[in-house]
């Protein structure tokens, strides 16, 4: 109770400081859009709530919605394709950002908050480039999350095998301690193949694995075929040893948590909150038998992992865009990333706040996530994102499903993507 009492404190006196004076905006009433139960809208709302407190003028209503990020991205995209002025702030995907702006219904908060280049300074690497568009600051960071490559530390300490540095030696070490095991359900690695959000990742992880990149700062696609078709060749090669699952392509997100939790996985990838559901759920077997260590890179590449997390954005037809944009530089403050990550486990936007002692002593993994954190990547920035997403997430599935081989399903993408991302 006493650090949660003297967190609330420093949020307040940081609320404060976010107008210049406590009737700046006097009477002003800022409707909010909180994302789904994921993004923590209980969290959400006592920041607020501190916010209120210490500017009396300002009364802020939450909406929420959308278990999904498509489903949330299905309903924005109608709310703000209408130019409905009825909600002034948006809690939106890292995806997003190029997408919503290039549409014409962001508000630019250089004005407001200052240059990209000063402001976001301070934040993970990644948000220099997710949240800036055409030079503009088009969203601030709420929190962040990444896929992180999770592990049974009981069963490689127990087979004597260090932490794989790359994708080969990750297959290598599955097949030893499936051998050594004698358990034919257990996997040595879980991905996500199904036609799902998460398979963009899938796409592109043994691909920037390699160096390489999918678009330059513009957007313009840069994909290096011969690295793409490499890349899925490599979830193939796994599966044919057995390491990965042949129904790969059926596999979502929740099924790589529910597998790894009942102890039937010795590698998964997924993102933060899976670390929650491993060492708090009752039914989990692998409670404080799970480390977290940096994806793997190809051989010769360098490991890079998918960032997510969400930005909070002011609509472009706010009738409150200076008050609505105040509350973001407030709800993107330091002191609320670490209310967040202290009461939530959600991920820092700031790398000080991985390390923070009040922070380690709440959620004490966080100190092994910030290296993979900063090394995080965005997906590709585009203004036409939907369709980017729809058209790898959908070819990567098939090529695990064995329907396309990699070399066509790159081709796809290629021919699909070209005139969109240029």
């Amino acid at each position: 109770m006493k650090r949660r009492t003297s967190m609330l404190a420093t949020l307040a006196l940081a609320a404060g400081l976010a107008t210049t004076t406590g009737a700046a905006f006097a009477d002003t009433k800022l409707r909010v859009f909180s994302g789904g139960s994921g993004q923590r809208p209980d969290l959400m709302r006592k920041l607020f709530d501190v916010y209120q407190q210490k500017n009396p003028g300002v009364t802020i209503d939450i909406e929420t919605g959308g278990a999904t990020s498509e489903l949330q991205r299905q309903y924005l995209s109608t709310v703000l394709n209408a130019k409905d002025s009825a909600i002034d702030v948006y809690m939106i995907d890292i995806v997003n950002p190029a997408q919503y702006f290039g549409a014409g219904w962001l508000e630019p908060l250089d004005a407001y908050i200052g240059a990209p280049g000063t402001v976001l300074k301070p934040y993970l690497p990644v948000y220099s480039v997710s949240n800036v568009v055409d030079g503009k600051l088009a969203a601030m960071p709420a929190f962040a999350d990444a896929m992180f490559m999770y592990y049974r530390k009981d069963l490689l300490e127990k087979h004597k095998i260090a932490e794989p540095k790359t994708w080969d030696e990750l297959a290598a070490a599955a097949r030893k301690i499936q051998a050594a095991e004698g358990n034919p359900n257990l996997q040595g690695l879980s991905i996500q193949g199904a036609p799902i959000e998460g398979a963009v990742c899938t796409f592109l992880l043994p691909y920037w694995g390699q160096g390489k990149d999918f678009n330059d700062p513009s957007g313009k696609m840069t994909l290096d075929k011969p690295a793409a078709v490499k890349g899925l060749s490599q979830w193939l090669s796994m599966v044919d040893q057995g390491v990965i699952k042949k129904n790969v392509a059926e596999v979502k997100t929740p099924d790589t948590v529910n597998e790894f939790k009942a102890g039937q996985v010795i590698f998964a990838i997924n993102w933060g909150f899976a670390w929650d559901r491993f060492k708090d759920d009752k039914d989990s077997t692998v409670s404080g038998k799970v480390g977290v260590m940096p994806l793997p890179a190809m051989a010769g590449g360098k490991s890079a992992t998918c960032v997510g997390g969400w930005q909070w954005a002011v609509s472009a037809f706010s009738k409150n865009k200076a008050a609505a944009a105040k509350l973001v530089q407030f709800m993107s403050s330091p002191e609320a990333s670490k209310f967040l990550a202290s009461e939530g486990s959600l991920l820092p936007t700031y790398q000080s706040v991985y390390t923070d002692p009040e922070v380690v002593k709440s959620v004490p993994w966080f100190k092994d996530a910030a290296e993979v954190v900063i090394a995080g990547r965005s997906r590709p920035l585009s203004k036409e994102y939907g369709q980017v997403s729809d058209v790898i997430r959908t070819t990567t599935s098939a090529v695990l499903a064995r329907t396309k081989t990699p070399a066509e399903g790159v081709d796809e993408i290629e021919g699909r993507l070209k005139r969109v991302m240029r």
